[in-house]
């Protein structure tokens, strides 16, 4: 099953959606509009409302809050991807140019705060406690990894561990949530819901393992930014924090120099040490692993079309190349 396939499982849920997002992003502020309108249109994947959609649907829910679940979802990931952007002083996102660099810092920041509350108005409108508390706890944790890959950013001396835990709080846990969202609005037990969320955060731990591996391999009209931006803002990567620990003095002082100053004037020569130390290989073999944990978490729904499309999801995430 390729992407295209997964969609159509989907499409008229996806439909919805996206009616309601642009419903919800209404506002009487002509600047909301516009700034909201400009990153929510602007060519993403949907990744999470799909996650959303397919397993409310695997899990057999018959009613209509996946379809608000799903939109207030993207919302949160929209908000994030705005103060993301100013803080990276990032100038290219989906292959066009962000919103920070268009309509200025103070304009991101105030329509991503935007977009925050008003998924939390809609968590209201969902009228579940569990599904208000989960989302909760999801955003700050969201903003705890925001806080930790600030602090990583320019130490060379950043663990795996200590990366990863960046991925599992900044990324991964939006994942985890929606899937875990899904199985609480269809009434399943326990065990089902610990399995989606499983689910949802190795996935979603994939997914960025696998923007790592693009940062220093993808093309730049594919992958929809300038290939090196994290090294250009000092982020220690997990290619590069394989790089420094297994390659040769003068590698690993390269790539050190590089995060901690040398930012993307140095590319060739951190490309140099993440290639012949295998670091991308290492990279995607670690995506890989964590998409068939993800897999494996599905043992626990039962077999539907919707099901193949959550095991496509997770191979996805690690073949693509954008």
């Amino acid at each position: 099953m390729d992407l295209d396939e997964i969609y159509n499982l989907i499409a008229d849920d996806m439909a919805e959606v996206n009616t309601t997002i642009r419903e919800r992003l209404s506002s009487e502020v002509v600047l909301i509009n516009q700034v909201g309108g400009y990153i929510i249109n602007s060519g993403g994947k949907r990744l999470r409302p799909v996650l959303t959609l397919l397993c409310a649907r695997a899990l057999g829910y018959q009613g209509r809050q996946h379809i608000n679940v799903a939109a207030l979802v993207e919302f949160i990931h929209t908000a994030t991807l705005l103060h993301d952007d100013v803080v990276d002083a990032s100038e290219l996102r989906r292959g066009k140019e962000t919103a920070n660099a268009l309509w200025g810092n103070e304009a991101s920041v105030l329509v991503g705060d935007f977009l925050y509350t008003r998924a939390f108005q809609m968590m209201v409108d969902v009228d579940s406690m569990r599904v208000m508390s989960i989302l909760a706890e999801a955003t700050n944790i969201i903003s705890e990894g925001e806080v930790l890959q600030l602090l990583n950013c320019h130490d060379a001396d950043t663990t795996e561990q200590r990366y990863l835990d960046v991925i599992r709080y900044k990324t991964a846990k939006l994942f985890e949530a929606a899937a875990r969202l899904s199985a609480i609005l269809a009434g399943h037990d326990e065990t089902v819901e610990q399995a989606m969320a499983a689910y949802g955060m190795h996935l979603g731990t994939a997914f960025q393992l696998v923007d790592d591996v693009l940062d220093y391999s993808g093309a730049t009209g594919e992958i929809g930014k300038n290939i090196g931006d994290d090294l250009a803002e000092g982020k220690p990567t997990l290619p590069l924090i394989h790089a420094m620990r297994t390659g040769n003095a003068e590698q690993a002082d390269a790539v050190r120099r590089a995060i901690e100053k040398d930012g993307r004037d140095a590319i060739d020569a951190v490309r140099e040490a993440i290639e012949s130390t295998g670091a991308l290989d290492y990279t995607a073999q670690s995506a890989r692993d964590e998409a068939a944990r993800a897999r494996d978490a599905l043992k626990a729904i039962p077999d539907s079309p919707y099901k193949e499309g959550l095991t496509a999801l997770a191979t996805f995430s690690v073949d693509r190349s954008f």
